[in-house]
């Protein structure tokens, strides 16, 4: 079977030029492939069928079933009261940790399929780990480190070293189940930041609850462990975790297993690093919290994100240089790889589409551009070839179906108007 490219999709699979006033055209009536630098017909097998989805499901339901667990095991240890009270406060950094994560994933939104279970394995499975592993980790250090202090063992060596393996994990296993969404370092940061946001929000349960317990009133030891860590360092979690994901972004752009491990591991490092400098940090300022906090800790923040708007617009240049292929082929028009590759031109469409009621249709459209976009960068890289052609052919397919709905939409309605 030979492979097939753009320019084997027969005519009634392609829109004709319809002009719509103030908005870009649909892709002409040439032959797709006939463009200056047409892109290469590389499809030469079936889609792969949902197993990753499927595997999701399976693996979701295993770390709800931690979730319930570790969820009673807070509620015997703190009392219904207690639990009830603490977990509406953890509400509070999670929402914010959640609201970031959000900003960080607009370009290229994540399945929420996989980011239930990257929060499930957080919040369930990675406190499990760390509440049964680390005692015995904490033993090891003892034992290897007996000179050294157990305030100083806990939160600055085992801590940081149970709970970022924990937590990378899960981040690992989207790696290779949900292998077609995890496309770079964005992905990365957003399913690694999601996994540490559902471990903090069990984690802040516990300590919110250690506060009450130990202070037997809601007042002032509680209100600062709150602001401390609900409203001080809400992200602390998300900037560890996040160096996995972002060493495992970029890993898998090239692909290879033995480069994904690498990765991994030097990812897990870099997190477990910053986990022990941020618990153990205020020892270079003479114990004083706020001074670590102000020097040292909201910069590294601020460097933080910084470089995820540099991720975000090296995003947005591989969108805009991957569907130029398409528009060469005739896939596209110059101006909608403009529109679908800019922050503003997405705005600009999506208000023209709400003039028509057809918001959620554009948004599709964004949405599986921007999808073909990175796919067709796999493709480039080498990765998955055949399942990501497949992908291809069906991205295309969808979007052709999707611009014919937009158009059809926006034509009614101007019929309506005249």
């Amino acid at each position: 079977m030979t492979s097939r490219g753009p320019e084997d999709f027969p005519a009634r699979d392609r829109v004709p030029v319809t002009p719509q006033a103030g908005f870009l055209q649909p892709a002409r009536v040439k032959p797709p492939g006939a463009g200056p630098v047409p892109v290469q017909p590389l499809w030469s097998a079936p889609p792969k069928t949902g197993k990753g989805t499927a595997v999701t499901v399976l693996l979701t339901v295993g770390a709800s079933v931690a979730l319930l667990a570790v969820a009673w095991f807070l509620w015997w240890q703190l009392g219904t009261a207690a639990f009830a009270l603490c977990g509406i406060l953890a509400l509070v950094p999670l929402g914010i940790c959640l609201l970031g994560l959000r900003w960080v994933d607009r370009w290229e939104p994540e399945p929420r399929s996989a980011l239930l279970f990257a929060f499930l394995w957080g919040a369930g499975v990675s406190v499990g780990i760390a509440l049964l592993a680390g005692p015995y980790v904490a033993r090891l250090f003892y034992a290897l480190l007996p000179g050294f202090a157990p305030e100083f063992i806990g939160p600055v060596l085992e801590a940081p070293v149970v709970e970022e393996i924990a937590k990378g994990l899960g981040v690992l296993i989207l790696v290779f189940v949900r292998r077609s969404h995890f496309d770079g370092p964005v992905d990365g940061v957003v399913y690694a930041g999601t996994v540490a946001a559902g471990f903090a929000f069990t984690e802040n349960i516990l300590y919110f609850g250690s506060a009450l317990i130990t202070s037997g009133e809601f007042g002032a030891q509680l209100g600062f462990v709150f602001v401390l860590r609900g409203l001080f360092s809400p992200f602390a979690h998300v900037l560890f975790t996040s160096a996995i994901g972002l060493a495992l972004g970029f890993a898998v752009r090239r692909g290879g297993t033995a480069r994904i491990a690498g990765a991994f591991f030097l990812g897990l490092l870099a997190a477990i690093v910053g986990h022990m400098f941020w618990n153990g940090g205020t020892a270079l300022v003479s114990g004083d919290f706020f001074a670590f906090y102000f020097l040292l800790q909201v910069p590294l923040f601020g460097l933080a994100v910084t470089g995820v708007l540099l991720l975000r617009r090296a995003e947005q240049r591989l969108t805009r240089q991957r569907l130029g292929e398409y528009a060469a082929a005739g896939w596209f028009t110059p101006q909608e790889v403009l529109m679908l590759s800019t922050r503003a031109g997405r705005h600009q469409a999506m208000a023209w589409a709400g003039r028509f009621g057809a918001r959620r249709i554009m948004k599709t459209f964004i949405a599986e551009a921007t999808r073909l976009a990175l796919t067709r960068q796999q493709i480039a890289a080498g990765r998955d070839v055949a399942a990501n052609q497949a992908t291809e052919r069906t991205l295309l397919q969808d979007i052709t179906r999707t611009r014919s709905m937009m158009l059809a939409r926006s034509a009614g309605t101007a019929r309506g108007l005249v």
